[in-house]
Protein backbone atom coordinates (compact mmCIF):
# COMPACT_ATOMS: atom_id res chain seq x y z
CA UNK A 1 0.00 0.00 0.00
CA UNK A 2 2.47 2.09 0.57
CA UNK A 3 4.19 2.10 -2.78
CA UNK A 4 1.14 2.75 -4.19
CA UNK A 5 0.59 5.68 -2.09
CA UNK A 6 4.25 7.00 -3.56
CA UNK A 7 3.22 6.37 -6.74
CA UNK A 8 0.22 8.64 -5.99
CA UNK A 9 2.02 11.34 -4.72
CA UNK A 10 4.12 11.46 -8.15
CA UNK A 11 0.57 12.91 -9.67
CA UNK A 12 0.47 16.64 -9.60
CA UNK A 13 -3.23 16.76 -10.55
CA UNK A 14 -5.35 16.20 -7.14
CA UNK A 15 -8.34 15.47 -8.98
CA UNK A 16 -6.58 12.38 -10.88
CA UNK A 17 -5.23 11.24 -7.28
CA UNK A 18 -8.27 11.06 -5.70
CA UNK A 19 -9.90 9.08 -8.52
CA UNK A 20 -7.23 6.53 -8.75
CA UNK A 21 -7.49 5.97 -5.35
CA UNK A 22 -11.14 5.45 -5.05
CA UNK A 23 -11.35 3.02 -8.37
CA UNK A 24 -8.66 0.68 -6.72
CA UNK A 25 -11.05 0.68 -3.27
CA UNK A 26 -14.51 0.00 -5.15
CA UNK A 27 -12.69 -3.08 -7.29
CA UNK A 28 -11.24 -4.57 -3.69
CA UNK A 29 -14.16 -4.38 -2.50
CA UNK A 30 -16.23 -5.62 -5.50
CA UNK A 31 -13.77 -8.93 -5.89
CA UNK A 32 -14.27 -9.83 -2.05
CA UNK A 33 -18.49 -9.38 -2.78
CA UNK A 34 -18.40 -11.73 -5.64
CA UNK A 35 -16.32 -13.96 -3.82
CA UNK A 36 -18.29 -14.80 -0.64
CA UNK A 37 -21.60 -14.11 -3.24
CA UNK A 38 -20.51 -17.13 -4.95
CA UNK A 39 -19.94 -19.13 -2.22
CA UNK A 40 -23.22 -18.66 -0.66
CA UNK A 41 -24.91 -19.79 -3.96
CA UNK A 42 -22.96 -23.54 -3.71
CA UNK A 43 -23.91 -23.96 -0.30
CA UNK A 44 -27.41 -22.98 -0.90
CA UNK A 45 -27.62 -25.34 -4.13
CA UNK A 46 -26.35 -28.17 -2.73
CA UNK A 47 -28.43 -28.06 0.66
CA UNK A 48 -31.89 -27.67 -1.67
CA UNK A 49 -30.73 -30.71 -3.70
CA UNK A 50 -33.97 -32.95 -3.62
CA UNK A 51 -33.15 -36.76 -3.35
CA UNK A 52 -34.81 -37.49 -6.07
CA UNK A 53 -33.88 -38.84 -9.58
CA UNK A 54 -35.06 -35.61 -11.54
CA UNK A 55 -32.38 -33.22 -10.94
CA UNK A 56 -33.94 -29.36 -11.51
CA UNK A 57 -31.44 -28.12 -13.69
CA UNK A 58 -32.11 -24.46 -13.10
CA UNK A 59 -31.32 -24.77 -9.57
CA UNK A 60 -28.08 -26.07 -10.21
CA UNK A 61 -25.75 -28.07 -12.41
CA UNK A 62 -22.27 -30.27 -12.78
CA UNK A 63 -20.66 -33.50 -12.39
CA UNK A 64 -21.50 -34.09 -9.01
CA UNK A 65 -25.07 -33.58 -9.49
CA UNK A 66 -24.83 -36.08 -12.74
CA UNK A 67 -23.20 -38.51 -10.32
CA UNK A 68 -25.79 -38.27 -7.74
CA UNK A 69 -28.39 -38.71 -10.34
CA UNK A 70 -26.84 -41.55 -11.57
CA UNK A 71 -26.48 -43.51 -8.50
CA UNK A 72 -29.65 -42.89 -7.14
CA UNK A 73 -30.79 -44.30 -11.25
CA UNK A 74 -28.63 -47.44 -10.29
CA UNK A 75 -30.05 -47.92 -6.84
CA UNK A 76 -33.62 -47.80 -7.81
CA UNK A 77 -33.43 -50.55 -10.93
CA UNK A 78 -31.31 -52.19 -7.85
CA UNK A 79 -33.67 -52.65 -5.87
CA UNK A 80 -36.87 -52.74 -8.04
CA UNK A 81 -38.99 -55.85 -9.29
CA UNK A 82 -39.67 -54.23 -12.48
CA UNK A 83 -37.70 -53.66 -15.33
CA UNK A 84 -36.82 -50.03 -15.77
CA UNK A 85 -36.73 -47.86 -19.04
CA UNK A 86 -33.31 -46.77 -19.55
CA UNK A 87 -33.76 -42.71 -20.08
CA UNK A 88 -31.17 -40.86 -21.50
CA UNK A 89 -29.53 -37.98 -19.47
CA UNK A 90 -30.73 -35.09 -21.08
CA UNK A 91 -28.56 -31.71 -21.67
CA UNK A 92 -29.13 -28.65 -19.34
CA UNK A 93 -29.90 -25.21 -21.54
CA UNK A 94 -27.09 -23.62 -19.56
CA UNK A 95 -24.18 -26.54 -20.29
CA UNK A 96 -25.04 -26.57 -24.32
CA UNK A 97 -24.38 -23.05 -24.34
CA UNK A 98 -27.78 -21.77 -24.73
CA UNK A 99 -30.02 -19.26 -22.67
CA UNK A 100 -30.58 -20.31 -19.18
CA UNK A 101 -34.33 -21.83 -19.18
CA UNK A 102 -36.80 -19.97 -17.54
CA UNK A 103 -38.52 -20.38 -14.47
CA UNK A 104 -41.28 -23.02 -14.34
CA UNK A 105 -44.03 -22.58 -11.76
CA UNK A 106 -44.68 -25.22 -9.15
CA UNK A 107 -47.81 -25.64 -10.55
CA UNK A 108 -49.13 -27.53 -14.18
CA UNK A 109 -52.54 -27.73 -14.70
CA UNK A 110 -52.59 -28.09 -17.86
CA UNK A 111 -53.57 -32.34 -18.13
CA UNK A 112 -57.27 -32.71 -18.24
CA UNK A 113 -57.25 -35.44 -16.08
CA UNK A 114 -55.13 -34.56 -13.04
CA UNK A 115 -52.88 -31.68 -11.58
CA UNK A 116 -49.53 -31.68 -9.86
CA UNK A 117 -47.28 -29.48 -8.44
CA UNK A 118 -43.51 -29.43 -7.84
CA UNK A 119 -41.49 -27.74 -5.28
CA UNK A 120 -37.84 -27.73 -4.04
CA UNK A 121 -35.91 -26.11 -1.66
CA UNK A 122 -37.56 -25.32 1.94
CA UNK A 123 -41.10 -26.94 1.60
CA UNK A 124 -42.94 -26.68 4.93
CA UNK A 125 -46.50 -28.80 5.06
CA UNK A 126 -49.31 -28.42 7.86
CA UNK A 127 -51.59 -31.14 7.55
CA UNK A 128 -54.20 -29.88 9.33
CA UNK A 129 -54.89 -26.82 7.71
CA UNK A 130 -54.27 -28.05 4.21
CA UNK A 131 -51.52 -26.20 3.70
CA UNK A 132 -47.77 -26.12 2.48
CA UNK A 133 -45.63 -23.45 2.38
CA UNK A 134 -42.63 -22.74 0.34
CA UNK A 135 -39.77 -20.79 1.47
CA UNK A 136 -38.05 -18.95 -1.55
CA UNK A 137 -34.47 -18.88 -1.97
CA UNK A 138 -33.05 -15.55 -1.23
CA UNK A 139 -32.01 -14.77 -4.49
CA UNK A 140 -34.33 -15.53 -6.20
CA UNK A 141 -36.51 -12.31 -7.80
CA UNK A 142 -40.17 -12.18 -8.05
CA UNK A 143 -40.68 -8.82 -6.80
CA UNK A 144 -42.15 -10.43 -3.79
CA UNK A 145 -45.36 -11.68 -5.57
CA UNK A 146 -44.98 -15.33 -4.41
CA UNK A 147 -46.87 -18.04 -6.58
CA UNK A 148 -50.18 -19.47 -4.71
CA UNK A 149 -51.86 -22.23 -6.57
CA UNK A 150 -54.96 -23.99 -4.71
CA UNK A 151 -55.92 -27.67 -6.34
CA UNK A 152 -57.63 -31.05 -5.40
CA UNK A 153 -54.51 -33.55 -5.22
CA UNK A 154 -56.93 -36.58 -6.83
CA UNK A 155 -55.98 -37.76 -10.36
CA UNK A 156 -59.73 -36.93 -11.46
CA UNK A 157 -60.19 -33.42 -11.87
CA UNK A 158 -64.31 -33.37 -12.98
CA UNK A 159 -64.81 -36.08 -10.56
CA UNK A 160 -62.77 -33.89 -7.79
CA UNK A 161 -64.65 -30.76 -8.78
CA UNK A 162 -68.18 -32.68 -9.04
CA UNK A 163 -68.83 -32.83 -5.31
CA UNK A 164 -66.67 -35.70 -4.90
CA UNK A 165 -65.27 -36.00 -1.11
CA UNK A 166 -61.58 -34.75 -2.20
CA UNK A 167 -60.07 -31.15 0.18
CA UNK A 168 -58.00 -28.57 -1.77
CA UNK A 169 -54.53 -28.37 -0.58
CA UNK A 170 -52.98 -24.99 -1.24
CA UNK A 171 -49.44 -24.25 -2.05
CA UNK A 172 -47.66 -20.82 -1.86
CA UNK A 173 -44.55 -19.40 -2.32
CA UNK A 174 -43.10 -17.02 0.37
CA UNK A 175 -40.07 -15.09 1.31
CA UNK A 176 -39.70 -15.52 4.81
CA UNK A 177 -40.87 -17.93 7.48
CA UNK A 178 -44.15 -16.66 9.45
CA UNK A 179 -45.90 -18.09 12.65
CA UNK A 180 -46.81 -21.29 12.76
CA UNK A 181 -44.19 -22.68 10.04
CA UNK A 182 -41.23 -22.74 12.49
CA UNK A 183 -40.38 -27.24 11.47
CA UNK A 184 -41.70 -29.48 14.06
CA UNK A 185 -40.07 -32.49 11.87
CA UNK A 186 -37.21 -32.34 9.35
CA UNK A 187 -37.68 -35.10 6.62
CA UNK A 188 -34.55 -36.15 4.83
CA UNK A 189 -36.66 -38.06 1.88
CA UNK A 190 -39.03 -36.63 -0.69
CA UNK A 191 -42.98 -36.15 0.28
CA UNK A 192 -45.49 -37.15 -2.33
CA UNK A 193 -48.94 -35.76 -1.07
CA UNK A 194 -52.27 -37.11 -2.53
CA UNK A 195 -56.33 -37.84 -2.21
CA UNK A 196 -58.08 -41.09 -2.28
CA UNK A 197 -61.70 -39.87 -1.94
CA UNK A 198 -63.37 -39.34 -5.16
CA UNK A 199 -64.80 -42.35 -6.73
CA UNK A 200 -62.86 -44.63 -4.70
CA UNK A 201 -64.53 -47.55 -3.49
CA UNK A 202 -65.50 -48.70 -6.88
CA UNK A 203 -62.59 -51.21 -7.61
CA UNK A 204 -62.26 -49.81 -11.57
CA UNK A 205 -61.43 -46.04 -9.95
CA UNK A 206 -59.72 -47.52 -7.14
CA UNK A 207 -56.87 -48.74 -10.06
CA UNK A 208 -57.41 -46.05 -12.39
CA UNK A 209 -57.87 -42.85 -10.42
CA UNK A 210 -55.29 -43.98 -7.15
CA UNK A 211 -53.23 -47.15 -8.04
CA UNK A 212 -52.07 -46.50 -11.18
CA UNK A 213 -50.88 -42.69 -11.23
CA UNK A 214 -49.24 -43.81 -7.72
CA UNK A 215 -47.15 -46.09 -9.11
CA UNK A 216 -46.14 -43.52 -12.09
CA UNK A 217 -45.47 -41.16 -9.59
CA UNK A 218 -43.83 -43.12 -6.99
CA UNK A 219 -42.05 -45.70 -8.73
CA UNK A 220 -39.39 -43.45 -9.71
CA UNK A 221 -38.34 -42.76 -6.10
CA UNK A 222 -37.19 -46.55 -5.60
CA UNK A 223 -38.86 -46.67 -2.20
CA UNK A 224 -37.39 -43.97 -0.52
CA UNK A 225 -40.25 -41.29 -0.50
CA UNK A 226 -43.29 -40.03 2.24
CA UNK A 227 -46.61 -40.82 1.50
CA UNK A 228 -48.93 -37.70 3.23
CA UNK A 229 -52.57 -39.19 2.05
CA UNK A 230 -55.41 -36.82 2.51
CA UNK A 231 -59.30 -38.07 2.46
CA UNK A 232 -58.07 -41.44 4.41
CA UNK A 233 -60.46 -44.00 4.47
CA UNK A 234 -58.97 -47.37 6.89
CA UNK A 235 -60.76 -50.09 5.28
CA UNK A 236 -59.82 -48.98 1.82
CA UNK A 237 -56.74 -48.03 2.94
CA UNK A 238 -56.08 -51.12 4.79
CA UNK A 239 -57.16 -53.57 1.71
CA UNK A 240 -54.45 -52.20 -0.70
CA UNK A 241 -51.55 -51.10 1.72
CA UNK A 242 -49.27 -54.05 -0.09
CA UNK A 243 -49.25 -51.54 -2.85
CA UNK A 244 -48.14 -48.76 -0.66
CA UNK A 245 -45.98 -50.96 1.15
CA UNK A 246 -44.02 -51.61 -2.40
CA UNK A 247 -44.03 -47.65 -3.47
CA UNK A 248 -42.77 -46.71 0.44
CA UNK A 249 -40.55 -47.99 3.08
CA UNK A 250 -42.46 -45.30 4.96
CA UNK A 251 -45.12 -44.98 7.45
CA UNK A 252 -48.35 -43.59 5.68
CA UNK A 253 -49.02 -40.07 7.28
CA UNK A 254 -52.77 -39.05 7.90
CA UNK A 255 -52.89 -35.46 5.80
CA UNK A 256 -56.42 -34.47 7.17
CA UNK A 257 -55.47 -35.15 11.43
CA UNK A 258 -51.39 -34.72 11.33
CA UNK A 259 -50.63 -31.85 13.77
CA UNK A 260 -46.91 -31.12 12.85
CA UNK A 261 -44.97 -29.01 10.47
CA UNK A 262 -42.94 -31.09 8.78
CA UNK A 263 -40.18 -29.95 6.18
CA UNK A 264 -38.93 -31.51 3.52
CA UNK A 265 -36.55 -29.95 0.71
CA UNK A 266 -38.62 -31.58 -2.20
CA UNK A 267 -42.23 -32.32 -2.36
CA UNK A 268 -44.64 -33.32 -5.42
CA UNK A 269 -48.62 -32.74 -4.96
CA UNK A 270 -50.92 -34.50 -6.96
CA UNK A 271 -50.51 -37.53 -8.88
CA UNK A 272 -48.64 -37.81 -12.73
CA UNK A 273 -51.01 -39.15 -15.84
CA UNK A 274 -49.19 -39.25 -19.50
CA UNK A 275 -52.61 -40.43 -20.49
CA UNK A 276 -55.59 -38.55 -19.96
CA UNK A 277 -57.81 -42.06 -20.99
CA UNK A 278 -58.60 -44.30 -18.19
CA UNK A 279 -56.43 -47.21 -16.64
CA UNK A 280 -53.80 -46.57 -19.10
CA UNK A 281 -50.33 -44.70 -19.59
CA UNK A 282 -49.00 -43.30 -22.31
CA UNK A 283 -45.04 -44.19 -22.43
CA UNK A 284 -44.00 -41.06 -24.87
CA UNK A 285 -45.12 -38.65 -22.09
CA UNK A 286 -44.16 -40.44 -19.33
CA UNK A 287 -41.01 -39.02 -17.88
CA UNK A 288 -39.47 -42.77 -17.15
CA UNK A 289 -41.39 -44.17 -20.45
CA UNK A 290 -43.55 -46.58 -18.02
CA UNK A 291 -46.48 -48.80 -19.42
CA UNK A 292 -49.45 -50.57 -18.18
CA UNK A 293 -47.46 -53.68 -18.72
CA UNK A 294 -44.96 -52.11 -16.03
CA UNK A 295 -47.90 -51.62 -13.99
CA UNK A 296 -49.27 -55.21 -14.33
CA UNK A 297 -45.87 -56.65 -13.69
CA UNK A 298 -45.77 -54.80 -10.44
CA UNK A 299 -48.97 -55.42 -9.07
CA UNK A 300 -47.85 -59.21 -9.81
CA UNK A 301 -45.13 -58.46 -7.79
CA UNK A 302 -46.62 -57.01 -4.76
CA UNK A 303 -48.75 -60.32 -3.73
CA UNK A 304 -45.91 -62.45 -5.10
CA UNK A 305 -48.13 -64.28 -7.47
CA UNK A 306 -46.05 -66.63 -9.74
CA UNK A 307 -47.73 -67.10 -12.66
CA UNK A 308 -46.03 -64.80 -15.38
CA UNK A 309 -47.33 -66.84 -18.55
CA UNK A 310 -50.57 -69.21 -19.21
CA UNK A 311 -49.99 -72.62 -18.65
CA UNK A 312 -48.85 -75.16 -21.42
CA UNK A 313 -51.89 -76.78 -23.00
CA UNK A 314 -52.21 -78.55 -26.34
CA UNK A 315 -53.66 -81.15 -28.47
CA UNK A 316 -50.74 -83.28 -26.97
CA UNK A 317 -51.82 -82.33 -23.14
CA UNK A 318 -54.03 -83.59 -20.92
CA UNK A 319 -53.41 -80.33 -19.16
CA UNK A 320 -56.84 -78.17 -19.74
CA UNK A 321 -56.85 -74.41 -20.11
CA UNK A 322 -58.41 -72.23 -16.51
CA UNK A 323 -61.59 -70.63 -17.82
CA UNK A 324 -62.96 -67.71 -14.91
CA UNK A 325 -66.18 -66.52 -15.62
CA UNK A 326 -66.81 -63.54 -13.50
CA UNK A 327 -70.24 -63.88 -12.20
CA UNK A 328 -72.25 -60.89 -10.93
CA UNK A 329 -74.42 -61.36 -8.03
CA UNK A 330 -77.45 -58.16 -9.08
CA UNK A 331 -76.97 -56.18 -12.44
CA UNK A 332 -75.73 -57.50 -15.47
CA UNK A 333 -75.35 -60.66 -14.35
CA UNK A 334 -75.30 -64.40 -16.46
CA UNK A 335 -78.82 -65.72 -15.91
CA UNK A 336 -77.69 -69.13 -17.54
CA UNK A 337 -74.81 -69.34 -16.03
CA UNK A 338 -75.12 -73.57 -15.71
CA UNK A 339 -75.43 -73.57 -19.65
CA UNK A 340 -72.48 -71.29 -20.31
CA UNK A 341 -69.81 -73.79 -17.89
CA UNK A 342 -71.27 -76.96 -19.26
CA UNK A 343 -70.72 -75.79 -22.72
CA UNK A 344 -67.25 -73.91 -21.39
CA UNK A 345 -66.51 -77.58 -20.24
CA UNK A 346 -67.34 -78.73 -23.85
CA UNK A 347 -64.97 -76.48 -25.33
CA UNK A 348 -62.40 -78.06 -23.43
CA UNK A 349 -61.70 -75.76 -20.53
CA UNK A 350 -61.40 -76.45 -16.61
CA UNK A 351 -63.85 -74.00 -15.44
CA UNK A 352 -63.58 -72.04 -12.04
CA UNK A 353 -67.23 -69.53 -11.97
CA UNK A 354 -66.92 -67.23 -9.14
CA UNK A 355 -67.91 -63.82 -7.99
CA UNK A 356 -65.25 -61.21 -7.44
CA UNK A 357 -63.96 -61.39 -4.26
CA UNK A 358 -63.28 -57.85 -1.89
CA UNK A 359 -60.20 -59.62 -0.66
CA UNK A 360 -57.44 -58.71 -3.51
CA UNK A 361 -54.63 -60.75 -2.20
CA UNK A 362 -56.78 -63.98 -2.37
CA UNK A 363 -58.78 -63.25 -5.74
CA UNK A 364 -55.49 -62.21 -7.46
CA UNK A 365 -54.03 -65.28 -7.09
CA UNK A 366 -56.72 -67.31 -8.22
CA UNK A 367 -56.85 -64.50 -11.60
CA UNK A 368 -53.41 -65.46 -11.76
CA UNK A 369 -53.84 -68.79 -11.90
CA UNK A 370 -56.21 -69.10 -14.79
CA UNK A 371 -55.60 -68.50 -18.68
CA UNK A 372 -58.72 -66.80 -19.71
CA UNK A 373 -60.67 -64.85 -17.68
CA UNK A 374 -64.53 -63.96 -19.19
CA UNK A 375 -67.00 -61.54 -17.70
CA UNK A 376 -69.74 -59.03 -18.75
CA UNK A 377 -68.55 -55.11 -18.30
CA UNK A 378 -68.32 -53.79 -14.99
CA UNK A 379 -65.42 -53.28 -12.32
CA UNK A 380 -64.64 -56.74 -11.58
CA UNK A 381 -62.62 -57.16 -15.29
CA UNK A 382 -59.81 -55.05 -13.64
CA UNK A 383 -59.11 -58.01 -11.98
CA UNK A 384 -57.32 -58.87 -15.53
CA UNK A 385 -54.37 -56.76 -14.14
CA UNK A 386 -53.26 -60.19 -12.33
CA UNK A 387 -53.59 -62.33 -15.31
CA UNK A 388 -50.46 -63.88 -16.58
CA UNK A 389 -48.75 -62.02 -19.73
CA UNK A 390 -50.39 -63.36 -23.09
CA UNK A 391 -53.41 -64.78 -21.61
CA UNK A 392 -56.85 -63.88 -22.96
CA UNK A 393 -59.31 -61.59 -22.12
CA UNK A 394 -63.31 -61.59 -23.06
CA UNK A 395 -65.53 -59.29 -22.62
CA UNK A 396 -68.83 -59.36 -23.11
CA UNK A 397 -70.88 -55.98 -23.86
CA UNK A 398 -74.54 -55.49 -22.84
CA UNK A 399 -76.83 -54.06 -25.53
CA UNK A 400 -77.51 -50.11 -25.32
CA UNK A 401 -74.17 -48.71 -27.55
CA UNK A 402 -72.12 -49.54 -24.14
CA UNK A 403 -68.81 -49.80 -27.26
CA UNK A 404 -67.23 -46.86 -26.41
CA UNK A 405 -66.80 -47.69 -22.63
CA UNK A 406 -65.49 -51.26 -23.22
CA UNK A 407 -63.43 -50.45 -25.23
CA UNK A 408 -62.32 -47.54 -23.21
CA UNK A 409 -62.07 -48.82 -19.93
CA UNK A 410 -60.66 -52.91 -21.00
CA UNK A 411 -59.70 -53.62 -24.49
CA UNK A 412 -57.39 -50.24 -24.67
CA UNK A 413 -55.81 -51.17 -21.37
CA UNK A 414 -55.79 -54.97 -22.05
CA UNK A 415 -53.78 -54.78 -25.10
CA UNK A 416 -50.98 -52.28 -23.01
CA UNK A 417 -50.59 -55.29 -20.93
CA UNK A 418 -49.80 -57.51 -23.50
CA UNK A 419 -52.71 -60.00 -23.00
CA UNK A 420 -54.80 -61.20 -25.52
CA UNK A 421 -58.39 -59.51 -25.98
CA UNK A 422 -61.69 -61.13 -27.11
CA UNK A 423 -65.05 -58.71 -27.29
CA UNK A 424 -68.25 -60.40 -27.50
CA UNK A 425 -71.54 -57.48 -28.06
CA UNK A 426 -74.96 -59.70 -26.68
CA UNK A 427 -78.00 -58.84 -29.53
CA UNK A 428 -81.65 -58.11 -28.57
CA UNK A 429 -82.50 -61.36 -27.75
CA UNK A 430 -79.83 -62.01 -24.98
CA UNK A 431 -80.54 -58.74 -22.76
CA UNK A 432 -83.56 -58.99 -20.56
CA UNK A 433 -84.12 -55.70 -21.15
CA UNK A 434 -86.78 -57.59 -23.60
CA UNK A 435 -88.41 -58.23 -20.61
CA UNK A 436 -89.27 -54.85 -19.74
CA UNK A 437 -89.65 -52.93 -22.51
CA UNK A 438 -91.67 -53.44 -26.04
CA UNK A 439 -89.44 -54.06 -28.75
CA UNK A 440 -90.59 -50.48 -30.54
CA UNK A 441 -88.80 -48.29 -27.07
CA UNK A 442 -85.79 -46.41 -27.97
CA UNK A 443 -84.44 -48.64 -25.34
CA UNK A 444 -84.09 -50.97 -29.17
CA UNK A 445 -84.39 -48.78 -31.66
CA UNK A 446 -82.59 -45.43 -30.55
CA UNK A 447 -80.41 -46.11 -27.64
CA UNK A 448 -78.34 -42.83 -28.15
CA UNK A 449 -80.95 -40.66 -27.49
CA UNK A 450 -81.18 -42.22 -23.87
CA UNK A 451 -77.76 -41.57 -23.58
CA UNK A 452 -78.46 -38.11 -24.19
CA UNK A 453 -80.65 -37.77 -21.49
CA UNK A 454 -77.55 -38.12 -19.03
CA UNK A 455 -76.13 -40.60 -16.89
CA UNK A 456 -78.89 -41.25 -14.70
CA UNK A 457 -81.04 -42.25 -17.02
CA UNK A 458 -78.16 -44.26 -18.98
CA UNK A 459 -77.22 -46.09 -16.15
CA UNK A 460 -80.26 -46.89 -14.84
CA UNK A 461 -81.54 -48.80 -17.80
CA UNK A 462 -77.86 -50.01 -18.94
CA UNK A 463 -76.25 -50.63 -16.41
CA UNK A 464 -78.90 -52.06 -13.65
CA UNK A 465 -81.80 -52.65 -15.02
CA UNK A 466 -79.89 -55.39 -17.24
CA UNK A 467 -78.79 -58.88 -17.12
CA UNK A 468 -77.88 -61.15 -19.60
CA UNK A 469 -79.09 -64.24 -21.45
CA UNK A 470 -75.68 -65.51 -23.35
CA UNK A 471 -76.55 -67.26 -26.37
CA UNK A 472 -74.10 -70.09 -25.76
CA UNK A 473 -74.55 -71.55 -29.76
CA UNK A 474 -73.24 -67.90 -30.86
CA UNK A 475 -70.76 -67.16 -27.78
CA UNK A 476 -69.16 -70.71 -28.46
CA UNK A 477 -66.49 -69.74 -31.12
CA UNK A 478 -65.45 -66.95 -28.86
CA UNK A 479 -63.93 -69.52 -26.54
CA UNK A 480 -62.46 -72.10 -29.33
CA UNK A 481 -60.70 -69.02 -30.42
CA UNK A 482 -59.13 -68.16 -27.01
CA UNK A 483 -58.30 -71.88 -26.91
CA UNK A 484 -56.55 -71.14 -30.54
CA UNK A 485 -54.62 -68.16 -29.11
CA UNK A 486 -53.19 -70.04 -26.02
CA UNK A 487 -52.22 -72.74 -28.20
CA UNK A 488 -50.46 -69.89 -31.09
CA UNK A 489 -48.63 -68.33 -27.99
CA UNK A 490 -46.77 -71.39 -27.24
CA UNK A 491 -45.79 -72.47 -30.63
CA UNK A 492 -44.76 -68.40 -30.55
Amino acid sequence: MAKVFRSLSRVNTQSCTVGLLTAFILASLMYITMSRTNTMRVSMASSQLPPVLKINASMTSGDSIRQEASAKAAEIRKSSPVDHVEIPAKESPNESGGTKAEKKPMCDRSNSKSDICEADGDVRIIGKDTRMVFVAPPQSNDNGEGESWTIKPYARKWAADSGARVREVTLKSVHGYGEGTRCSVNHTVPALVFAIGGWTGNFFHDFADVLVPLFETAYPFGGEVQFLIANTNPPWMDKYRPFFQKLSRYEIIEYDNDDAVRCFKHVTLGLRCSSVEDFQMEPSKSPHGYTMFDFAKFARSVFSLESEHPSRVGEQSDKKPRLMIITRATTRRFVNAEEIVQMAAEVGYEVVITEADPDVSKFSRIVNSCDVLMGVHGSALTYMIFLPTDAVVIQVVPWGNLDWAAGHHFRDPSKQMKLEYLEYSINEEETTLSELYPRDHAVFKDPLSLHRQGWATYARIFLREQNVRLNVTRFRPFLERALGLLRQEQRE
